[in-house]
């Protein structure tokens, strides 16, 4: 031990001046360096300038993806200073880009509300971009700087003269450094998801966003790529109620006219929008100066609190209810709710760098006191919306009661009971849930091949035999009676609805696997809708997956090989007969057979190609959007038939596997 000694003094002690070290851990910066870290990249720089619209200085943003792979974003705000900082000796604006920490936002008076108090800033995209180019008008005059990986290039420079004075704003050009990131290609619909939010929150900006890449014709996979630009924008009068409405398409709503406040209490801005639909489900967004607040806080504590009050005080005031000793619970009055809670706080203070839940305790009170004093006014003004409101809630208390007496009478049975488990699931031998397994199969026959090919150390299998229920239709009572459901539910071990607990979860990997056709896709998409709409913590804790057992399998000789789509099929067969088109080819010595279904498949192969770590292929099913998530959700399993239909034609063309 004493000849291998690692010299350890001040000399091995390592300082990592100005923004080193957020090339030496970009993750403690942007959270990683995947397709989240790059587009954190873009939601700082217009994040300054949201932040400067809400100063109320800013009233258009230009984003733009440009053919080289650089972002620009333009706004018309004030623009960042120019002028030499009395503590740096260096221009306002190579101060801003070079040092972390360095801003408006950290009380010099610049913004009295910014969604970047936390955040740190537009210096990390300059660190993390190969190039960045700066450009700012002020003064009569357009000022830019040049950087490469954060180094600047030159001193500021006017590069243009004779601009009107009026004319202001900041251009921030940046090109993600690809020996950073895994890939530098930005993602055009997460732009346009974040932008269309931006819109909304900040009633009367102007954000537009042009995509100049090149992108292939689809008419001649062989013709060269062509610049053809794409352009959208988003402004909106109504902000977060028009916000409600877009949220809202397609369903049956309850209360025709939405409700809306927005109020202005003790430096802090509230700005509530709701409305009820026919759903089952809560669909609920809280911000904080423009910040998504996934995982809620005070502003959302509060306005349920005033929800559930003032609905109660309502129902009994009006003899809306029964009993009046019965009481709406807030899951009673969540259920159908869309509602956008929006707060602009001088001073907000985030739980953790990721800025997920707010905290601040005094707005609570503010939110419970605006939202309560407002929607009493707007159910009084609205009697027919108010009667409307109250009934669909007193619907939802029912089903609860009725959905809670099923559940109980299940339990009396034993049915959800860990000590007396379903009949057909073959467990593994392991405790740990961590490296526990448990595959959803269709149908008996795959589930008998899935249990003889299996590892039972660490390998549960669960066969449904048949169709389970459409939990889409239906309430959490009769997905609970629902044998095939319950089954699934019962084997999981963690309960549903009120009873659910994510910490009893016996499994930490849920493998759906089903046949390779409509049928299976059918069934693989009814058990994702039960698990989204009833135990979606699963879903966001990343434990659900779906098997991608092989398409065809192709042997040649004593080789084998296995192949998911027809795609693969065919260039496989080019490869292993060396022609170039397979018209007309008989392919002597190569077999090709399709498997139908899991059934067709002995153990050994189900082993090899679709439950073996070593080799398997798997989905991870994963919520990046939980808008988009459950309007497709409702879309594709509600009532209404023609957005479905529309939907099928629009992606008819994009199936690869289809079978009649």
């Amino acid at each position: 031990m004493s000849e291998n000694k690692v010299k350890y003094g001040a000399e091995q002690i390592q300082v990592l001046e100005g923004l080193a070290p957020v090339r030496k851990r970009p993750g403690m910066y942007i959270g990683g360096t995947g397709k989240s870290g790059l587009h954190h990249l873009v939601w700082e720089v217009v994040d300054n300038a949201i932040d400067e619209s809400m100063a109320g200085f800013c009233d258009r943003i230009v984003i733009e993806l440009h053919a080289d792979g650089s972002l620009s974003v333009d706004d018309n705000g004030r623009g960042i200073p120019v002028e030499k900082h009395k503590q740096t000796k260096k221009s306002a604006l190579e101060t801003v880009l070079t040092m972390l920490h360095a801003g408006g936002k950290f009380g010099g008076g610049g913004y009295k509300v910014s969604g970047g108090l936390h955040g740190v800033g537009v210096s990390v995209v300059n660190a993390l971009s190969e190039s960045l180019r700066a450009e700012v008008k002020s003064g009569g005059k357009l000022h830019a700087q040049e950087y490469k990986r954060g180094k600047p290039q030159s001193k500021i420079k006017v590069v243009e003269e004779g601009i009107l004075k009026s004319e202001t704003g900041t251009k921030i050009i940046f090109k993600p450094d690809d020996k950073i990131f895994e890939s530098t290609r930005f993602d055009i619909k997460m732009i346009i998801t974040r932008c269309r939010q931006y819109a909304y929150l900040n009633k009367k900006v102007n954000i537009v966003i042009t995509d100049h890449r090149p992108r292939r014709k689809k008419k001649d996979e062989e013709a060269k790529s062509t610049i053809i630009p794409k352009q959208y924008g988003f402004y909106f009068e109504g902000g977060i109620k028009s916000y409600v409405s877009y949220l809202n398409r397609g369903k049956n709503s309850v209360n025709d006219n939405v409700f809306y406040v927005e109020k202005e209490h003790d430096d802090m801005v509230v700005e509530v929008a709701l409305q009820y639909s026919d759903d089952f489900s809560e669909n609920l967004l809280s911000f904080a100066n423009n910040i998504h607040t996934t995982d809620g806080g005070t502003h959302v504590t509060g306005f349920r609190s005033a929800l559930t009050r003032v609905i109660n005080v309502y129902a009994k005031k009006n003899n809306l209810v029964k009993d009046k000793k019965d009481k709406l619970t807030s899951d009673d009055v969540r259920e159908g709710l869309t509602v956008v809670i929006s707060t602009k706080i001088k001073d907000p203070q985030f739980e953790g760098q990721t800025k997920a839940k707010l905290g601040n305790p005094e707005v609570r009170t503010v939110v419970e006191s605006v939202v309560g004093d407002a929607l009493t006014m707007y159910l009084e003004e609205n009697p027919r919306d108010a009667k409307e409101i109250v009934g669909k809630v007193s619907l939802a208390a029912r089903a609860r009661m009725a959905a809670r007496a099923a559940r109980d009478t299940v339990i009396r049975k034993g049915a959800l009971d860990s000590m007396a488990l379903p009949g057909k699931l073959a467990d593994c031998s392991s405790r740990r849930p961590e490296e526990c397994e448990i595959y959803v199969v269709e149908g008996d026959s795959a589930g008998g091949s899935a249990k003889q090919g299996r590892d039972r150390r660490f390998q549960a299998i669960i066969p449904l035999s048949g169709k389970p229920i459409n939990s889409e239709k239906h309430r959490l009572d009769r997905v609970i009676a629902n044998e095939k459901l319950k089954d699934l539910i019962i084997a999981l071990g963690c309960g549903i609805g009120d009873s659910f607990d994510i910490t009893r979860l016996k499994y930490h990997r849920i493998i759906i696997m089903s046949d390779a056709d409509v049928d299976g896709s059918h069934i693989t998409t009814l058990i994702l809708t039960m698990l989204f709409r009833h135990m979606k913590p699963l879903i966001e804790g990343g434990y659900i997956y779906i098997a991608q057992p092989p398409l065809y399998k192709i042997s040649k000789g004593k080789e084998k090989y296995y192949v998911h789509t027809d795609a693969e099929k065919d260039e496989l067969l080019q490869e292993l007969t060396g022609k170039k088109r397979l018209e007309g080819v008989e392919l002597k010595g190569i077999g090709v057979q399709r498997y139908k279904g899991l059934g067709e498949m002995n153990p050994d192969q189900l082993w090899e190609t679709t439950m073996d770590p070593e080799n398997r292929i798997m989905k991870r099913v994963n919520i990046e959007d939980a808008q988009e998530a459950d309007r497709t959700f409702r879309l594709l399993m509600g009532d209404e038939v023609p957005p479905r239909k529309h939907f099928i034609q629009t992606h008819a063309k994009q199936v690869t596997n289809l079978d009649i």
